[in-house]
């Protein structure tokens, strides 16, 4: 059994209901009733809170719990582009809270087609599953950790990984929060990434991490290819590759009016209107929509 963790604040409210029905979706019925889902937030309104309970029982899921919490003080938004604050929140789920053996953490920006339950089959022990990220794959080699490779050479060509998927033990959760924490009081010079670079940091210097597989959390790189080929010079794969889960990393959202509509972004929008249909069975009819996006 484990739990589905999200962080959410009124800005990403609707896409965290896109992410959350398509979770549901790459589920059996059965396996949804044994999945809890796990929601921290700074300023959720009341009524988009009950909302999104109600998604989640209409979903299937076997229980949903939300709790308003504030990051660390030391948190510190060093890009603060097309996030917020809120992004730290991944790191204070609590063991009691998630009241289960595992968390599986999903960024609101994501677009999942399948199970995400199969890296907690080989996770070991007190380690924190995640994904190499596409954009920064290795220490030195990216914009992330400014000074890391300079600072200590041993650490040059390390992985970096993505914060935007994680899969923890729950015996793992406060080890985390307290490994971050110090990680951003010890190494605040070298975070550009916000969350993400306090993650990989301790990540680097407690070896904590498990590597998981790319599918689990795709880019959705067609965006950045109508705008330039960076992306390509970067990431070396079919731009279809298969995808349990397509994450829309950067700040051209698939509901922005202004996001280059690529295969990804037609699929993101479909379940988002089924999405919105069900909202509106559900007798929420505050969302507003214009064009197809909201």
């Amino acid at each position: 059994m484990y739990a589905i963790g999200m962080c959410v604040d009124e800005g990403y409210f609707l896409p965290s209901l896109v992410t959350l029905t398509s979770l549901a979706d790459g589920l059996d019925a059965a396996v949804r009733r044994d999945v809890a889902v796990r929601v921290l937030t700074l300023d959720l309104s009341r009524p988009h809170a009950e909302t999104m309970a109600a998604v989640a029982r209409r979903c299937g899921f076997a229980s949903f719990g939300l709790e308003y919490r504030a990051p660390s003080p030391s948190s510190v938004m060093a890009d603060s582009a097309y996030i917020t604050v809120t992004t730290y929140l991944r790191f204070q789920f609590t063991a009691q809270f998630v009241d289960r053996p595992y968390l599986v953490y999903v960024d609101a920006d994501v677009l999942v087609a399948g199970d995400l339950s199969g890296p907690l089959h080989s996770l070991p022990e007190g380690r924190v599953g995640a994904v190499r990220d596409e954009f920064n794959p290795a220490v030195g080699a990216c914009p992330a950790l400014p000074g890391v490779a300079e600072r200590w050479p041993r650490l040059r060509g390390r992985p970096y990984f993505n914060a935007g998927m994680l899969w923890v033990p729950e015996t793992a959760l406060a080890g985390l929060r307290a490994g971050v924490e110090a990680a951003l009081v010890r190494w605040r010079r070298h975070i550009l990434h916000n969350d993400q670079d306090a993650l990989n940091l301790w990540l680097l210097a407690s070896g904590g991490v498990h590597p998981v597989g790319a599918a689990f959390n795709r880019f959705e790189i067609g965006r950045f290819l109508e705008r330039g080929d960076w992306a390509r010079r970067v990431v070396r794969r079919p731009l279809n590759a298969d995808a349990t889960a397509l994450h829309f990393v950067g700040g051209h959202k698939p509901w922005m009016a202004s996001c280059p509509v690529t295969e990804g972004v037609r699929a993101y929008r479909a379940h988002a209107a089924g999405t919105l249909r069900l909202l509106g069975r559900l007798g929420d009819r505050s969302v507003g929509v214009a064009g197809g996006l909201w």
